[in-house]
Order: C-alpha cells, then structure tokens, then sequence
C-alpha cells in the first residue's frame, strides 16, 4: 500500500476568506433554558443518529425529525418530530415551531427551497440552503464541477426529452448511463448499450425517479461509460479554519448502494494527491458560494470520485453532508466524520490532526449489514461476533424491515486491507439475525 507519511492533507494556503461569517459564540449544554442551542435534524437514520450524539456530547439541544416514527436518531435525540418533509407547509411549520438556531439536512427528500426562508431569519443551514440545493440537483452540480471549476467529470449530455435522450446519448456513445437529475440511490437510472433501449431508459426514468409522484417531466443526464477501475470517496471539511480532506476511503456497491468501504484505500500517491485537490476545488467552489450569500458553507462533505484505468481521478458527485462511505472512521479516525461534522457546524476550527487516523500502520473496514425480510429486527451472539481483537458493531435500531434494508454496520482493522474486510465481513457473518414478522 502507498501511504503518503501524513495521512491526512490539509490546505494552509487557502484559509477561510476574511469575509467568512463570524464564529457564533452559542451558549451550550443549557438544555432546558431559553438561551439553549437547539440543531434540528432533517433526516434521522443511522447517519443522523451520529450526528445527534457527537452534538449532544458538546451541549446542543437535538430535535430529530423523519417521515416515519422509530428512525434512529430519534431514540437518541432530545425531541423527535414525524413530517413529510417534502412538503413546504410541514417543514415550515416544523422550523417555526422548533425554533432552531442549526438546520442539519441528512436526507434529500426535503422541500429545500423553504429552508431560503430559515436562513434568512438568521437560522444557520448546514452547510447552506444553496449548496443543499445544488448538490441534490445532477444538472447544477455537474455544471458547476466541470463547467464553471474545470474539474475532470466522465463526458455528459442533459435532456428533458425523449428525442433530446436520443440526441444526447448518440453524441457521448454507446453504452452510458441515464439518470434524472432530482433523484438518488439509483432511483430511476438505467444503462442504455443502444439506441432501442432510448424508450425504456426514459420511462424508468420518469417514473422511479424522485420527481415521478408529482407528474412532472424529468430532465436527465447522460454520462458515458468510462474505463473505470474503481471509486474512492473523499470525506471534505470544511471549518472556520479553512478545508481539509480525510485519508480517500475505498468502496464497493451493490445496485449503486454501499456494501462495503476501507481506509486508507490502497492508492498510488499520484492518485491520492488528484483525489485531494479535486475534493477541495469542488468543496472551495460551494464554500465560495455560501460565503457570498452570507453563510458559512461549514460541515464535512462526501466527494465521491471516479478512478480510471490509467490512474485519472474523475469527479463524480457530493453529498454536502456525512457519507456512508465514511462509517469506516468510527474505528479508522480519531475523530469520526460524526464528530467532524459537529465541530465544523459549531465554528470549531478543524485541523490535519483532527482528520488524522488512529494508527496510519493499520487498515480499518467497514461492512453494511443488510437484512432481508419482513418485521422487526434484533440480534445476538453478540460476544462471538466481537471476538477477534480490533472489532466493533453499531446497530441503527430502525423499527423493521420490509424487503431488504441495511441495519446496522460492522467495523473492524488489521494490518492489511484484505485483513481488515475479512474481519468485518466475520463480524457481519457470526451476528446472528433474526427477524419476527409483525401482529
């Protein structure tokens, strides 16, 4: 493995701007008074729940809102709230009843034109209402990447049509990919190896993407197929001290969801030092725009990168918020992409020895444990599954599954990186799982 001597890279030469937003100076850790700070959570999975904790550790008040009642954070959290949190009315009723000081957006699925009206009233959106925005639609974002930042991004086409899809995917060639551009996860996406699979491509497109409820054309983009070798995620923050990128983490996917991910990722120097620029020129570019709207742009960000067979780094997308991908540093980092999170939020200058692994000798992994079925979820054989030394469980406590749904994550390091993913996939195989369909 080639590790640079420093695992993490930090950017002294490109500080916060000095017409950055102020440091707030928030009282915490007076939970029931009325000067407390209040964060509210929009999103309150396995992700969520880290966040509420590492907050709640430094003193702030967490309300944890979602669309269904059980999600995880919420069993954590100080106050939970169910909504829809895609439609306006909810969530602005939501926010003007909780009152927050911070919005934590974790999901996507969120009418985040409203949270314009938070921010002006002086709320602080994580990182900002416009780069919320941005990030969750392909178009903007992609523009933004290649056409305004000049990063490197597999060639691509948009269309808001199906002659358009045609036109499109005959000029950057057979196969590619078509994905509507307000969607996520794989929803609505399709690989198109000719022009007869056009038609088919545009009507899973219409409707499984995330616009597909609300009767509306969705526009796509079409990406060619590119050499690629393999992806790596680059966890980005972004503090009151300027940017700083984490140690690339290695991944695999099944059907575009997490499976698997390691830190450090086994990577040439060249590569890793393409990863790091091109993680903090996309984070730079976001941060300037929230800077000019007179946010802060502050929290860590999940840059997701293509890596092609001739060792090119390719940006893909960003997730303006801890990625799943970044589990891994519950036992990689002395600070987990969690407690980063919570620190940039709250104004704590974040450094190259925050982001700094554990042990830069060893190797950690993660490994998502999914479970198929129907009812609730509970495990045991808890002590075998943690028998091996340097190996670790969180389990999300979501209320069930219906189908197939990921439940919890097993986390485990060693000397080499193909130790460290058989420990964890060993830790994942011993939990034993059962699941009791419900009355």
């Amino acid at each position: 493995m080639s590790k640079s001597e420093n695992p993490a890279v930090i950017h002294p030469d490109s500080p916060a701007p000095s017409d950055s937003p102020a440091v707030p100076d928030r009282p915490l850790g007076d939970l029931r008074g009325p000067s407390r700070t209040c964060a509210l959570l929009l999103g309150s999975g396995e992700l969520g729940k880290e966040i509420a904790i590492e907050l709640m550790r430094l003193g702030v008040w967490v309300c944890a809102a979602d669309s269904y009642e059980g999600a995880p954070a919420q069993y954590v959290a100080n106050e939970s709230r169910v909504l829809d949190m895609a439609k306006a009315d909810e969530l602005n009723a939501l926010i003007a009843d909780v009152r927050p000081d911070i919005i934590i957006p974790e999901v996507e699925a969120i009418a985040t034109a409203e949270l314009s009206k938070a921010s002006e009233a002086g709320v602080q959106v994580v990182p900002s209402c416009q780069i919320a925005q941005i990030c969750m639609d392909r178009e903007r974002l992609r523009r933004l990447a290649a056409e305004t930042l000049g990063l490197p991004t597999s060639p691509y086409r948009f269309a808001e049509s199906e002659a358009e899809l045609a036109e499109g995917a005959a000029a950057v060639g057979f196969p590619c990919v078509v994905k509507p551009v307000m969607s996520s996860s794989g929803h609505g996406q399709s690989v198109m190896r000719g022009a007869d699979d056009v038609a088919h491509a545009w009507d899973i497109a219409q409707n499984e993407g995330r616009t597909a409820k609300e009767h509306t054309v969705s526009r796509v983009v079409i990406e060619a197929f590119v050499p690629m070798d393999y992806e790596l995620t680059v966890l980005t923050v972004s503090s009151s001290s300027g940017i700083v990128t984490c140690e690339p983490i290695g991944q695999r996917q099944e059907d575009g969801d997490y499976r698997e991910s390691w830190q450090c990722a086994d990577i040439t120097d060249d590569v890793r030092c393409q990863a790091s620029k091109i993680a903090t020129t996309m984070v730079s570019g976001l941060v300037d725009l929230a800077h000019a709207n007179g946010e802060t742009g502050w929290g860590v960000y999940g840059v997701e990168l293509f890596v092609l067979k001739d060792g090119r780094v390719l940006f893909n997308e960003v997730s303006p918020r801890p990625h799943d991908t970044g589990m891994v540093t519950m036992i990689s980092q002395h600070l987990s992409e969690f407690a980063l999170h919570a620190r940039a939020v709250l104004g704590v200058p974040v450094s190259e020895r925050s982001v700094a692994l554990r042990d830069a000798s060893m190797v950690s992994a993660s490994h998502a444990i999914v479970v198929s079925g129907k009812g609730a979820v509970s495990f045991s054989h808890l002590a075998e599954a943690l028998a091996e030394p340097d190996t670790d469980v969180r389990i999300f406590g979501k209320p069930g599954v219906d189908g197939h749904r990921r439940m919890a994550v097993a986390l485990a390091s060693a000397a080499t990186g193909d130790e460290a993913r058989r420990k964890a996939a060993d830790v994942a195989e011993r939990l034993a799982v059962t699941v009791t369909e419900h009355d």
